[in-house]
């Protein structure tokens, strides 16, 4: 199963390089044409937003699977184990709720959005917006798996903070308790 999860990421990742590749080939194309030539591709307007819009929420289930998030941390290190597995525990319940929120959202735009046309490459707007269903369904499973390694006990001490507080200090862990004079927070 671990080999699937890890495929699907990696898919995923060459998903973001190909968007943001196009996306830089359609702008740049775009302004060397209109200021060269003083013409445009109408298409690598439209289809560049449309990658835009999927590289963001690719790039949030990549970060929610690394535990890339940046969130505010300082107190919920300095609690006692039991009141790390209550924040926890209240930080996933509610972010899978949103998640299910998402995916109803999704769902009850989704026959609107099928039948709404985009106006110049001229495909079915569910093509773009139908990341929801993708987003909020592999988030979703993301936010059971930690729920449920909580409720049976198999989260380590340092999984309990699910998220970093300040980006330079993505990749180091820090042992929760007091820390000397001067240490980073």
């Amino acid at each position: 199963m671990q080999k699937a999860v890890d495929l699907f990421f990696k898919l995923l990742e060459l998903l973001v390089v190909v968007a943001l590749v196009a996306m830089v080939i359609m702008v740049f194309g775009n302004v060397v044409l209109r200021y060269a030539f003083n013409s445009g591709i109408l298409v690598s307007e439209e289809l560049s937003r449309y990658f835009f819009i999927w590289l963001t929420y690719i790039g949030a289930m990549i970060a929610m699977r690394e535990r890339g998030h940046l969130g505010v941390d300082t107190l919920v290190r300095r609690l006692p184990r039991a009141g790390k597995k209550a924040c926890l525990f209240v930080s996933e319940a509610l972010m899978l709720a949103v998640n299910v929120l998402f995916f109803i959202g999704t769902w009850k735009m989704h026959e609107l959005q099928v039948t709404n046309v985009s106006p110049v490459v001229g495909i079915s707007m569910i093509w773009v917006y139908g990341i929801g269903y993708v987003v909020a369904a592999v988030m979703g499973l993301f936010n059971i798996g930690v729920l449920y390694r909580l409720l049976t006990g198999r989260l380590a001490e340092e999984e309990l903070v699910q998220v970093v507080e300040s980006e330079d200090l993505s990749h180091v862990v820090l042992p929760a308790g007091p820390r000397p004079e001067g240490a980073p927070r």
